[in-house]
């Protein structure tokens, strides 16, 4: 239930992270069903818009490129109500080729806080995932991981979970990994609400999927919608701008393994696959470092002690 003083907040909201250049909608209607599609890298939300939509909408990638760097809205009528819109927004993960995640966050970090601000509800959020995988890898462990964090658990009924590529692995071995999904990387989600569903390259599917939303109350806000409109904070303090902190620890983490591993009696070994993953994870830890100072997030001291590269 909204009161005065917060409906004033929020028409007021006005966070110093936005830019002349961000993507907003600004010609949202009272009843439209908006839904945020979010994911890694590649698993197809730029496709599942397009089958949704029945036209190209939004630019499909067929590489390792990211395609949608900036947020891109297609508003379709809604089938089974066409005076009623949806739309589908189209988020880059945070995993971009050439844009960094700090970036991707802004982005997506102003345009909920400012639809959230405009009195524009979320119908709900989906969140795809590639079943083909063989494994969770890092960046979708970090695309998940920022996802809720974004979202928060209040938000966990209107959330679905939807697995892509189904026609790249064998049934049996899909079944086996969206078991796994359930039971371990989703399971607090799907506790808390979230259903999990596929979404199998048709137009009948990818609505199927849709009106599992459009039967939930729409949500009243995710959590970095409360941090930055209602609570008024600055994105560094709200707790997907606090997970890159978290993230630089595991990194710093991963790099002390590596050089343990490559430290011999004699001194370094000659391990040339162990050197360019300590390269490697060097890099990333001064491009995560960067990114956390173009945020403005605090370090403490014993972290940044840490930073002692050969």
């Amino acid at each position: 239930m909204f009161t005065g003083s917060r409906k004033m907040r929020r028409r007021l909201w006005k966070g110093k992270e936005q830019m002349e250049t961000d993507t907003v909608l600004r010609d949202g209607r009272p009843n439209d069903i908006i839904i945020p599609i979010m994911g890694p890298t590649g698993v197809g939300k730029s496709s599942f818009i397009n089958t949704a939509a029945g036209g190209n909408f939004t630019t499909v990638g067929h590489d390792l490129k990211s395609c949608t760097a900036e947020i891109i809205h297609a508003i379709v009528p809604y089938p089974a109500d066409p005076s009623r819109r949806v739309v589908f927004v189209d988020t880059p993960g945070f995993d971009d080729t050439y844009t960094p995640d700090s970036e991707i966050l802004r982005r997506i970090a102003v345009w909920l806080a400012r639809s959230y601000s405009d009195d524009m509800k979320l119908a709900g959020v989906i969140y795809l995932h590639e079943i083909s995988q063989a494994r969770m890898l890092g960046t979708s462990r970090k695309n998940l991981a920022m996802f809720n964090k974004l979202c928060g658990k209040d938000a966990l009924h209107n959330i679905i979970l939807a697995t892509t590529k189904w026609g790249d692995i064998e049934e049996e071995d899909g079944q086996c990994r969206e078991e796994q999904l359930r039971g371990t990387f989703w399971k607090d989600m799907v506790s808390g609400g979230s259903r999990v569903t596929r979404f199998e390259d048709t137009r009948a599917s990818a609505w199927d999927i849709v009106n599992l939303i459009v039967e939930k109350t729409p949500i009243d806000a995710l959590q970095i919608q409360r941090e930055l409109v209602d609570l008024q904070k600055i994105l560094p303090e709200t707790e997907a701008g606090d997970s890159m902190r978290a993230s630089l620890k595991e990194l710093v983490e991963t790099h002390k393994q590596i050089v343990m591993q490559l430290q011999g009696a004699d001194g370094l070994r000659e391990d040339e696959d162990l050197q360019r993953k300590l390269q490697d994870t060097e890099e990333r830890l001064r491009s995560l470092l960067k990114q956390i100072q173009e945020l403005k997030i605090p370090l403490g001291r014993r972290i940044m002690s840490l930073f002692s590269f050969r």
